[in-house]
């Protein structure tokens, strides 16, 4: 079995207290490895590692951070199929989704931000002064479990890149992928200290990074009530706060458009992580008059996403990465059924212990619903009918998140309703992401943005000179 150690300034070590963390396979219940269960003295450790070397890798030059950078890119890009293979078995995902989701999107985006780190201007002249970004000091990066390296990498590679320091605070379910990224680092010979991970449990780790008073910045990624409490705790020496948090987004489509295209775009945001994607478009707003022809569409492209062994590349769909979000889910579909929800496909799933639950539509849903209003982050959409445009919009908009949206129609009035959506991330028909976009949310969906050169900005200070 895999037993991994702590790295803290510039050393694997021991974890304070000896405890470790059993690395369950959701898939197959197999124990893969076990973590270090670090505490508030490792935490300690880290965080005043990272401030010492804080003290000169701020001044490091630009080209330095780059090719440091570089470094440790080229060696997670020599490690492609290490890293496939390590997500599939932490998070229970299907190979090909951990190929095409989790792992070749993130590697263009690390590379990306390279390039924005490198044609950064860091100085810009406004009249009488001189407008300057500077590092903002020690980051905790606080990640979630189901994207294990898209999460790491959209903080660790920016902070560095920026002249931060970082001490890095996985899942406790997925924290595999993590050492990856740390043994790149290792290797690229960045400074003792500058880049620390401690693994372990949120309410431990996570807690005592956000209350440090030594750490300048939290970065954080997961639930809108974890986000919460984490500024409320970096809030008491005001720390620079950057929260990616959850999402209930709508689909809206209207008449005259590329259903098939769309509820092809739907459906692969909601079922190829089995859900479990803050950005999944779970609401799916249709005409009512057509409510029987997006079913019909649904119904059929649905049956295309199929179980089975993770590393047979025709399967797309994984179980649910726990016993604790199986539970969660099977709740929500139960909920929707007593709600009054009509059930398309699936239904509650078999408690066999195998964490897997089968996609489930629900149709004639109300917006009041909570299967309507709730984020339940497993392979559940809900299609709720509309009568106007106006209306679609205003049902869109009646939530507490922000997140992400997507409209299919004609052009000119798709293009029309995703302005007024409110939302972070709107695609418009056959529009794509690209590693250049900023990805963040309105509302309770979050503060700050990740990706581009916004995410990018997140990990600087801003100072003003007045010389003239």
């Amino acid at each position: 079995m895999d037993v991994r150690k702590l790295y803290i300034d510039g050393a694997w070590v021991e974890g304070e207290s000896g405890a470790m963390i059993d690395i369950e396979n959701p898939a197959t219940h197999e124990v893969v490895a076990r973590v270090p269960r670090g505490s508030e003295k490792d935490v300690d450790k880290a965080v005043q590692a990272a401030r010492k070397a804080f003290e000169t890798w701020q001044y490091t030059p630009l080209e330095t951070r780059v090719e440091l950078m570089k470094k440790v890119v080229a060696g997670l890009k020599s490690r492609r199929q290490e890293l496939i293979e390590t997500i599939t078995k932490e998070l229970g995902s299907p190979y090909t989704v951990s190929a095409d989701v989790h792992t070749d999107p993130f590697l263009l985006e690390a590379e990306h931000y390279i390039e924005v780190a490198a044609n950064f201007q860091y100085e810009v002249r406004r009249n009488t002064t001189v407008v300057r970004r500077e590092p903002v000091g020690v980051v905790g990066g606080l990640t979630p479990w189901n994207f294990p390296l898209e999460q790491i990498e959209k903080k660790v590679v920016p902070a560095l890149l920026a002249g931060n320091c970082v001490v890095l605070k996985p899942s406790q379910f997925t924290p595999l992928t993590a050492y990856i990224l740390t043994e790149e680092i290792d290797k690229a010979g960045y400074p003792q200290g500058v880049f620390n991970l401690v693994t372990g449990r949120g309410g431990e780790v996570g807690n005592a990074l956000s209350l440090h008073p030594d750490v300048d910045m939290i970065s954080f990624t997961g639930s809108t009530d974890a986000g919460r409490e984490v500024a409320r705790m970096g809030l008491t020496n005001i720390k620079k706060i950057a929260l990616e948090l959850g999402g209930k987004s709508a689909a809206v489509f209207l008449k005259g458009g590329d259903w098939e295209n769309g509820v092809k775009g739907v459906l692969d945001t909601v079922m190829l992580n089995a859900g479990q994607t803050c950005n999944a478009l779970t609401r799916m707003l249709v005409p009512r008059a057509e409510l029987a022809k997006a079913e019909e569409i649904l119904v059929r492209q649905a049956a295309e996403y199929k179980f089975g062994p993770m590393d047979d590349l025709a399967t797309t769909l994984g179980p649910l990465s726990s016993r604790k979000q199986f539970d969660r889910v099977k709740k929500y579909i139960e909920l929707g059924i007593e709600e009054g929800a009509r059930v398309l496909i699936g239904g509650v799933p078999e408690d066999n212990g195998s964490y897997v639950a089968e996609p489930t539509i629900f149709s004639d849903v109300t917006r009041n619903m909570r299967i309507a209003q709730e984020e339940i982050f497993g392979p559940v959409l809900v299609v709720l009918p509309y009568d106007t445009v106006e209306e679609a919009v205003e049902i869109a908009n009646d939530s507490i998140y922000g997140l992400a949206g997507a409209v299919y129609g004609p052009e000119e009035e798709a293009n029309m309703v995703a302005r007024q959506m409110k939302t972070g991330t709107v695609y418009v028909n056959e529009g794509q992401w690209d590693v250049a976009s900023p990805f963040g949310g309105y509302k309770q969906s979050g503060l700050g943005r990740e990706g581009g050169v916004e995410g990018y900005e997140e990990f600087l200070e801003v100072k003003t000179i007045y010389d003239k």
